[in-house]
């Protein structure tokens, strides 16, 4: 369920996007309804009306995941706060100047940073972010321990170069599709071959 809760904004991005793009005009009007003072100039075509419609709602997806975990008296993980920052940050620029590319740059912003969070916590703080986050499940080396927070970090270093690539070198729409289907089975397939990796070292429940 958390892994869902997670993916709520993207989902929605996904979904409002595609249908933005099977229905261009009431996009258009809906933007012009609600986002157009919010537009430098204002007046958006029906074909940038889906992603800016998109960035829209995940803005509004993320402010309402805070919101709720708040009323639920429940903590924000710190990781949703700087996602929410991100999102409003470049989500924010990308509706105002009428541009796709600040959006498209979201993905790599977010991920360069916990790569760069992983490597300054391992090298300059002290401190394996991995480990704190895991060491419930597993008892490792220390030695296993750096490694295993190296390989998250160039496996998020990666992914924000790979999020580049598909952004400039495919359409909006390939781009839009790898975003949720690309990414999200790229981060199955890095867990499930680190948990085959670390299934030794699995603490006993019992």
């Amino acid at each position: 369920m958390k892994f869902l809760f997670d993916l709520f904004p993207v989902i929605l991005f996904f979904g409002v996007f595609k249908w933005g793009e099977n229905n261009p005009d009431a996009a258009q009007t809906l933007i012009g309804q609600y986002l157009s003072g919010f537009i430098s100039g204002g007046a958006v075509s029906a074909t940038q009306a889906p992603i800016l419609l998109a960035t829209a709602v995940a803005i509004i997806a993320t402010l309402g995941q805070i919101g709720y975990l708040l009323a639920r008296r429940k903590k924000v993980d710190t990781m949703l706060w700087i996602s929410l920052a991100i999102i409003t940050v470049f989500g924010g620029a990308t509706i105002y100047f009428n541009n796709e590319t600040f959006i498209k740059w979201k993905p790599t912003v977010l991920y360069w940073f916990f790569a760069a969070a992983l490597i300054a916590g391992q090298f300059v703080f002290q401190k394996n972010f991995i480990r704190v986050m895991m060491a419930k499940q597993f008892s490792l080396p220390d030695m296993i321990w750096d490694r295993l927070n190296l390989a998250w970090a160039g496996f998020f270093a990666a992914m924000g170069v790979v999020n580049l690539f598909v952004a400039y070198n495919f359409s909006t729409n390939a781009w839009v599709n790898f975003k949720l289907f690309g990414f999200t089975g790229l981060m199955f397939a890095f867990v499930i071959c680190q948990s085959l990796i670390l299934s030794k070292y699995m603490k006993d429940p019992g």
